[in-house]
């Protein structure tokens, strides 16, 4: 007997809170670990020796091999069971942790990463798939907030849970961490959480997996050496090319196969294609954004690692607090998902703005950009993602938690990558003799910083563009989505 989509019913699942617990917990590992490695590079490099193309690739491995699989996982979940997948992440996850705070070496600890990659992509597309199944419709927007808070908590703690480590313990504690997490979540995951499927049980699509995990591992690839390597580098040039090649025969295959493992008619739903770009251009923005600002507070108003950890608290603590207490997700339901989604991307491209204007003047100009960056985001993420997931059919909930995990990936890259780029096209205009570490003389470091919190001003400025018009154009097709089920025409 197949199983059914979910154990979801008009009430949902008798034990959701509990169970949306357990599968915070599972996502909370992830997370911590896409943050926590970047406090340790100093520490990997005088221990293990690690050159600049190991760190990269200690960075990379788990990113490439993470947003690679995210849609082949998707599909593998909805196939063989949400739960069995789950468990496996949380297995795959927990042993890559072990074996890299035990490494020995630069080539071991790259494999670990790699390996948790793997359990990162499952655990990501299955988190939010099992929310889709256990909670009823009104309920999942409240849900997928708690969701999408816990990534925001993930993001603040990350650094400062690094930090905190590498203050009293050896590097490798930084991964160890994570073996209690994910054993807790796995013993929780095994007895309470439902297993569900796709009733149908789909044809495995091989080639589809191998295409896709290709093609998005190579565009990653493309997008995280591009400022590295130079964008019209022959290697970036060829990892791009082979990225467009695998990645339309991906679509063409798709387009042919009886058992797509990513149905291209989703893309007709404006709901679907909405909040797709929404998602995509919020990433770009906030992912660069964000990551500039920690420069920011580092190089331009002087404050020490952990300390401008702390200073970005403030962003996380509001997203949290937004949607643990239901108050965004009150106001999505009062707004409507095309409005809410306007005003929150407004809100954030507002915060950025007051960054970019007012920080340089001190702390309070970005204290309140944080804070507008927080409200905005604890509206907008989770009505984006839940228009992904109510878009596609339950059956395929694991593949639309993997086409909003991948786009979340492409989108960050692509934002660290182009606004950092800015940021050095800008500071590089000045033809400064120095750069900021070399300025010796009062003098030059002054207009060192001043020339770096222009670019960096100008970045912030370029990521508030791309959220504002991925805010409007998601709204603007959700809400022609809307009219057009409403049975009201819009005008072409």
């Amino acid at each position: 007997m197949p199983t059914s989509p979910g154990p979801q019913t008009l009430q949902g699942h008798p034990k959701r809170w509990i169970v949306l617990g357990v599968i915070c917990l599972a996502q909370l590992t992830v997370l911590l670990d896409n943050t926590v490695l970047n406090v340790a590079i100093p520490s990997l490099t005088r221990e293990l020796d690690a050159s600049t193309a190991d760190i990269q690739w200690m960075i990379n491995a788990y990113s490439l091999v993470q947003s690679g699989l995210l849609l082949t996982a998707g599909s593998a979940a909805d196939r063989y069971g949400r739960k069995k997948m789950l468990i496996a992440g949380l297995v795959l996850f927990g042993a890559g942790s072990l074996v890299a705070g035990l490494a020995q070496s630069t080539g071991q600890l790259i494999a670990a990463r790699a390996g948790m990659g793997v359990g990162g992509a499952l655990l990501i597309t299955t988190t939010l798939a099992v929310v889709m199944q256990i909670f009823a419709p009104e309920e999942q927007p409240r849900a997928i907030g708690i969701w999408a808070a816990v990534n925001a908590l993930g993001f603040a703690t990350g650094p400062l849970l690094g930090g905190f480590m590498l203050n009293h313990f050896w590097w490798g504690a930084i991964f160890l961490i994570n073996i209690p997490v994910a054993a807790l979540a796995l013993v929780a995951a095994v007895v309470l959480v439902p297993e569900s499927k796709n009733p149908r049980g789909d044809r495995p699509d091989l080639l589809g997996a191998l295409l896709s995990t290709i093609g998005m591992a190579a565009l990653v690839y493309a997008i995280i050496s591009g400022p590295a390597h130079g964008w019209t580098s022959g290697r970036v040039l060829l990892t791009v090319a082979v990225a467009v090649v695998v990645l339309v025969a991906f679509a063409y295959w798709e387009n042919r196969v009886p058992y797509p493992m990513l149905d291209l008619d989703f893309f007709r739903d404006r709901r679907f294609t909405g909040a797709v770009t929404g998602v995509v251009l919020i990433t770009f923005g906030m992912a660069g954004s964000l990551f500039l600002l920690t420069q920011h507070l580092q190089f331009v108003l002087g404050y020490g690692p952990l300390e401008a950890g702390v200073r970005t608290a403030p962003l996380a603590l509001v997203i949290v607090a937004l949607n643990f207490s239901g108050l965004a997700a009150k106001w999505t339901a009062r707004l409507g998902a095309p409005r809410a989604i306007a005003l929150g991307m407004v809100s954030m491209s507002a915060g950025l703005v007051s960054i970019a204007s007012l920080a340089s003047g001190g702390y309070a100009g970005t204290l309140v950009g944080l804070v507008l960056i927080g409200a905005g985001a604890a509206i907008a993420n989770p009505a984006m993602a839940h228009a992904i997931m109510s878009a596609i059919p339950p059956e395929k909930a694991g593949v639309g938690a993997g086409v909003n995990g991948t786009l979340g990936e492409f989108g960050n890259g692509l934002g660290v990558a182009v606004l950092g780029a800015v940021l050095s096209s800008r500071f590089a205009a000045v033809s400064l003799p120095v750069g900021l570490a070399e300025a010796s003389s009062a003098a030059e470091r002054r207009r060192v910083t001043d020339s770096f919190a222009a670019g960096l001003e100008v970045s912030q400025l370029v990521g508030a563009v791309a959220v504002l018009t991925g805010g409007l154009l998601a709204a603007a097709l959700l809400w022609r989505a809307e009219r057009a089920d409403s049975g009201v025409v819009v005008a072409q």
